[in-house]
């Protein structure tokens, strides 16, 4: 007689059981995530699936259509989360340019989750190590270094780069609304998701001549939404070091462009960012646009952010000397 093994003992089912539990919890890694981070960086598909779903959703415009209500919610959920993503994930959890009270951080990092980037202490974790090593090999988004198409997207299919570094955030871990939004990073957007096809729901129900529904709100908001945004924010990896002007002799290959300067509400001042990123104003002059600062100096009048850190007179010096040698050597 063939002695066949329980189910939970087959090693297919274990695997099975672990891949989805990685789903939803993004801190669970039972060889450890040292071990995780010296794996090969590769390609892999099982990472590569949030992305292809993202993408493949957004095909289902040709069945939902659209309608004037569903694309204005879909650039204004791109403009709110792009913000979040910007002013929090970015310039306040990645760099602490500013201060807020515990409850902005955690509801900002609860927006800045809707754009599917994963939990704000991941996002700066990684962005704190990509300072750190700018353009370098250790860089894990790098276009000189790696490529483009890796340094773009490439590089979060890679398993390696999944664990959370929570020694660069200490600062962060220690709040456990915030880790929590972390380790678990799916439950806020599917809440989102469902929130959004309420919404169409809704109007289709109160609102018929509005013209839209249920799914064409989940579609527009949800996956064309957040796919745009996704690429706008990631383009800052690969476009803000590659293409663009430079200020600043720094060490890295960061460029200045208005153009990603407007897609990202102010993030396409790359290289004044990497000359000072100590600084909430990624556009150090007037003629600038960026839009994220401007939000953040009219949220510190209602006292809902302070502390703002603005550009020490020593780096404008520096700008004023650089553009009287550019003249000089034009001139010559």
């Amino acid at each position: 007689m063939v002695n066949i093994p329980p189910i939970h003992q087959h090693g297919f089912f274990r695997k099975f059981c672990t891949e989805m539990r990685q789903v939803f919890d993004s801190d669970f890694f039972p060889e450890g995530a040292d071990a995780v981070r010296q794996r090969p960086d590769k390609f892999e598909f099982r990472r590569a699936l949030p992305f292809i779903f993202l993408h493949v959703g957004c095909l289902a415009v040709i069945w939902v259509g659209w309608s004037p209500v569903a694309v204005l919610v879909a650039v204004a959920l791109y403009l709110v989360r792009m913000f979040a993503i910007t002013a929090f994930y970015h310039r306040y959890f990645s760099h602490r340019t500013f201060r807020t009270s515990r409850f902005g951080q955690f509801l900002f990092a609860v927006v800045g989750n809707t754009a599917i980037q994963r939990g704000a202490l991941w996002w700066a974790s990684v962005h704190r190590h990509h300072h750190k090593y700018a353009d370098q090999e250790e860089d894990r988004h790098s276009p000189g270094v790696y490529g483009f198409v890796w340094a773009h997207i490439g590089w979060m299919t890679s398993s390696r780069n999944f664990p959370t570094d929570y020694t660069q955030v200490k600062d962060l871990a220690k709040y456990p609304e915030l880790v929590f939004l972390n380790r678990f990073d799916l439950v806020v957007p599917l809440i989102y998701g469902i929130l959004l096809y309420g919404l169409g729901a809704g109007l289709e129900a109160w609102v018929p001549s509005l013209g839209t529904s249920g799914w064409q709100m989940f579609v527009w908001g949800f996956f064309i939404s957040t796919t745009v945004l996704l690429h706008g924010t990631l383009f800052i990896n690969s476009l803000a070091h590659t293409f663009g002007k430079r200020r600043f002799p720094t060490t890295d290959d960061s460029r200045n462009s208005l153009l990603l300067a407007l897609m990202t509400l102010g993030e396409g001042w790359h290289n004044n960012h990497h000359r000072y990123m100590s600084s909430a104003r990624q556009g150090f002059y007037w003629w600038e646009i960026d839009i994220t600062y401007y939000v953040l100096k009219l949220f510190s009048w209602t006292g809902l952010v302070w502390g703002i850190r603005e550009v020490p007179k020593i780096v404008y010096d520096e700008a004023n000397q650089m553009r009287l040698t550019t003249r000089h050597k034009k001139a010559v």
